[in-house]
């Protein structure tokens, strides 16, 4: 049951994902593209929690999970954030983040045996320096990107900034309530998936 849960909610960031992939090829818009990409990192995610509950975790879904849910989920929602408002100067140091934190989830040792269904902890397995501070870095500086640009332009867009910060705090409450188990977490990350597809397409306010 847990791995269906994980593999629904990868399926349905999935389809997220290649929606927004949709709309930025007809509007060639670049936080479509970033918001795609973080979607697609987010399903990739969810997919190695159905990997990890079905048939155990190991080195290898550990640093997929890792890596594309701990290190660039956020950061790419934040580039996304930050490009909606034209900020294009987001582009280069969020590419070079990206290829850090690739780095940092292949090269990094892992210590202790990973084992079981449950979802590793990232203390037990990896040095704070480099992994675990690159990827406090990269969520806090992206969740705030997130957060500052919506409520700067909330009046505008408060459907769709009110949904992404939902979608937000959601995949956050998922993250915080992850001793719960798969299921509960694979949960949290598909609603978290719809309530920010929800918000990257609604329409802004418009002027009377």
């Amino acid at each position: 049951m847990e791995a269906l849960f994980a593999f629904a909610a990868a399926l349905v960031a999935l389809r997220l994902a290649a929606a927004l992939a949709v709309r930025w090829r007809t509007r060639r818009a670049p936080e479509l593209a970033a918001w795609s990409a973080s979607l697609l990192a987010y399903s990739i995610a969810s997919a190695a929690l159905a990997w990890g509950a079905a048939a155990g975790w190991d080195g290898r879904s550990f640093r997929v999970y890792y890596l594309f849910g701990a290190l660039l989920t956020a950061a790419l929602l934040g580039l996304g954030s930050l490009l909606l408002t034209g900020r294009r100067w987001a582009l280069a140091p969020t590419l070079v983040y990206i290829g850090l934190a690739v780095g940092v989830a292949i090269a990094s040792p892992l210590h202790g045996e990973i084992q079981g269904t449950s979802i590793p902890e990232a203390q037990a397995h990896l040095a704070f320096v480099p992994a675990r501070l690159v990827a406090v870095l990269g969520n806090s500086l992206g969740t705030i990107a997130v957060v500052a640009v919506a409520i700067a332009t909330i009046r505008r867009r408060l459907l769709g900034n009110g949904l992404i910060l939902a979608g937000v705090a959601t995949a956050a409450a998922g993250t915080a309530l992850s001793g719960l188990g798969t299921a509960k977490t694979s949960g949290f990350a598909a609603i978290a998936a719809i309530l920010l597809y929800g918000g990257f397409t609604a329409s802004p306010r418009r002027s009377p």
